[in-house]
Order: C-alpha cells, then sequence, then structure tokens
C-alpha cells in the first residue's frame, strides 16, 4: 500500500487538474506529514511515476508571468481504478510494523542484562517525551484539518498511548526476565 499514490491520486479526483506545487502546497496544508508516510518533498517524483505508470497524465502546460511553464496533469481512468483499490485496501488492510525492538529484547547481551529495567525506563520516559510532543504538534493542526483528518492525527497518539502501557508492564516484568535470561533455561520448542 503506497500512501504518496493514494494521496496524489485521490487529490486529482478531488479537484481536477493541478501542477505538481498546487498538490505539494495541498500536503502542506493538510499536514500529511503528521499523519501518513508522506514526505512533502517526493510530491513531484511520485506524480512523474503516476505519469509513467498511466495513472495521470500531461494535459497541458500553464506559464504564469515570467515563471517557469507549469505542466499540468490529471487523473486517467486506469488511475481512478487504481484509486478506488487503494482507497479499499487502505481502509481494510491490517498493517503491523515489527518494532526492531522486539528483537533486540530478545538478543540482550548477557554482560549488561541487568541494566535492562533501566534501559527499559528510559525507553518509557522517550515514548512518554514523544506523546507530548505530538499532542502539542496535532493541538496546532487541529483548526487547519477535517473531522477525518483529525481522527487520522489522533491515532498515532492512541498506538503512542498503547505503547507506553506496554512498555509499562514490560518494566514491571523485567526482574523475571533478567532472572529467565541468567539462568539460561532454554525453552522447548516444537
Amino acid at each position: 500500500m503506497s500512501s504518496i499514490r493514494l494521496f496524489i491520486l485521490s487529490s486529482f479526483a478531488t479537484h481536477g487538474e493541478m501542477h505538481g506545487h498546487q498538490v505539494r502546497a495541498q500536503a502542506e496544508q493538510e499536514y500529511v506529514h503528521l499523519w501518513t508516510d508522506i514526505s512533502v518533498g517526493s510530491v513531484y517524483g511520485a506524480i512523474k511515476r503516476l505519469v509513467g505508470e498511466g495513472l495521470l497524465e500531461e494535459v497541458r502546460s500553464e506559464r504564469d508571468g515570467n515563471r517557469p511553464a507549469r505542466q499540468i496533469y490529471a487523473i486517467t481512468a486506469a488511475g481512478r481504478d487504481v484509486l478506488a483499490e487503494l482507497r479499499h485496501r487502505g481502509l481494510r488492510d491490517i498493517w503491523v510494523k515489527f518494532d526492531p525492538f522486539d528483537l533486540a529484547l530478545t538478543r540482550v547481551d548477557p554482560d549488561t542484562l541487568t541494566e535492562l529495567p533501566e534501559v527499559l525506563s528510559e525507553r518509557l520516559a522517550a515514548v512518554r517525551d514523544l506523546l507530548e510532543q505530538t499532542k502539542r504538534v496535532n493541538a496546532d493542526a487541529l483548526e487547519h484539518v477535517s473531522v477525518s483528518e483529525k481522527w487520522a492525527l489522533s491515532h498515532t497518539e492512541y498506538r503512542l498511548r498503547a505503547e507506553v502501557s506496554w512498555l509499562e508492564d514490560l518494566i514491571d516484568a523485567a526482574p523475571g526476565i533478567v532472572a529467565d535470561e541468567q539462568s539460561g533455561a532454554k525453552p522447548t520448542r516444537g
């Protein structure tokens, strides 16, 4: 699932013909960098790729005063078909990204094993800081976004709160993890 493809194709489907700068400005105005994996600077390259795939087409070139000419694009019928599929999958597919932390937790250095509770506490403090920072940034954006975008913004906050809760439980379990690792006991694998 490509967030930038969904964003760009839906922008053209909603707003009609545009040039790349208009799409980039829309991304900035909608604060998509706060609630998606879209880098606003990647819009131009993505538009070129979508043209290459036949999902967007060049419809004309416009010049405003002495500025360089701008290429105007429109979504194609194939682009609308792909957009329908992206919308469908985007709402139905479940995305869980594995965190490298989980692997590191299962491969702790035996020489620093006793430091695990302290390391987990530091991580918890960092996640709490990130949650507070996210809340502040989101609060500044709330007056500029739609109702659905407010919910999208809040999704990261919900995930960070879940991470805080999980880390609190993990810290409580840390002495047992340390004891288990120090014992050298190996689980029976079937």
